[in-house]
């Protein structure tokens, strides 16, 4: 038993935790409580949730971007004679 731990489990008061027990007290009927080592798992579970729930709330802002201005284009295509085209010209030179 090389660490306090390895005492603590094995049922050892360590000396260091005997000089502080107050006199009379019965060593064979202490308890002692350790505190329990950190978990990461909550922290890292929130993160990844939080980072996820972003993602899914830039995409539905974008494609409702993307819907909202498909349809002001109808619109106005429809009301006002107004045309949106795209030109796919190709970058290539044709015959010299």
């Amino acid at each position: 038993m090389q660490l306090p731990e390895d005492q603590l489990r094995a049922g050892h008061i360590p000396a260091d935790l005997y000089r502080q027990l107050p006199p009379g007290t019965d060593a064979r009927k202490v308890v002692i409580v350790q505190e329990a080592p950190r978990s990461y798992t909550g922290p890292i579970v929130l993160t990844l949730v939080v980072v996820t729930g972003s993602i899914a709330v830039l995409l539905v802002v974008a494609f409702v971007a993307q819907v909202l201005a498909g349809a002001a284009i109808a619109v106005l295509s429809a009301t006002s004679g107004l045309t949106y085209t795209l030109n796919r010209a190709s970058k290539t030179k044709k015959g010299i």
